[in-house]
């Protein structure tokens, strides 16, 4: 019986989030009584956002959006692995479909898959696996990270430059690719080529939002022509 009374007490989290939704829904229409309506005819969202799958950093939380405002991809580290058919399905449905103008990569400090990724230690499968890509930017940038002297300081580049990695991980694919060179090629449509791509740092200590200054033309260097996927000149002065 007791064990019983704890079961009902545990399923009583998820009954709570009903009744929050239905306080949501009825002060929503207080405010906005066509608002449902409205999305209710479907989404052209300006923005995709991959992010963390961090319980404290939820997207439309983090800059007061509204439901229709982001189309969002979340997994531990906010990764973009180009052989993940999930992260890879929706930025093709963003980009083809949506025709997102913003692709946002958004990480955060106090990152745990970062923090795990940095530690010797074996997480076991699938996590390790996972794991092992945010690896990879370290190795690609050890002299950087290891001449910082204090371990939070170096974890906080850490997750910048995984941020700036996975940006440029969006370069390489054929989605972006396809539709800049689309969108490129078009300047009476459009004003440049789009998406946009941006990274972004998100403080869960300070509650700001931070847009890191990154060249990414500088970071690609001279592999930008190994990944390039079309011989298009409107893409070597477009690339970024």
């Amino acid at each position: 019986m007791e064990r019983t009374n704890r079961a009902k007490e545990v399923d009583a989290e998820v009954g709570e989030l009903g009744d929050r939704n239905k306080i949501w829904q009825k002060e929503t229409l207080k405010v906005d009584p066509e608002f449902f309506t409205r999305i209710g005819q479907g989404q052209a969202p300006k923005y995709l956002w991959i992010g963390c799958a961090d319980s404290r950093v939820a997207a439309e939380n983090l800059i007061g959006g509204k439901p229709g405002e982001l189309f969002t991809h979340r997994n531990i580290a906010n990764m973009v692995v180009s052989t993940d058919t999930n992260m890879r399905s929706v930025l093709q449905y963003a980009v083809d479909y949506l025709q997102v103008r913003h692709v946002i990569v958004c990480g955060h400090y106090d990152c745990g898959g970062i923090k795990a990724a940095c530690s010797v230690k074996d997480h076991d499968l699938p996590l390790e696996s996972w794991l092992s890509s945010i690896r990879d930017v370290y190795r690609l940038h050890k002299d950087e990270l290891e001449a910082i002297d204090c371990d939070q300081e170096r974890h906080k580049r850490m997750v910048e430059l995984n941020v700036i990695e996975q940006c440029l991980n969006l370069f390489k694919t054929s989605d972006i690719q396809r539709r800049r060179r689309y969108t490129a090629s078009r300047p009476d449509e459009f004003p440049c080529a789009l998406p946009r791509i941006h990274a972004m740092v998100f403080s869960p200590a300070d509650g700001i939002l931070r847009r890191l200054n990154v060249d990414y033309r500088k970071h690609l260097g001279d592999a930008i022509s190994i990944y390039h996927l079309y011989d298009d000149p409107l893409l070597d002065d477009e690339v970024i």
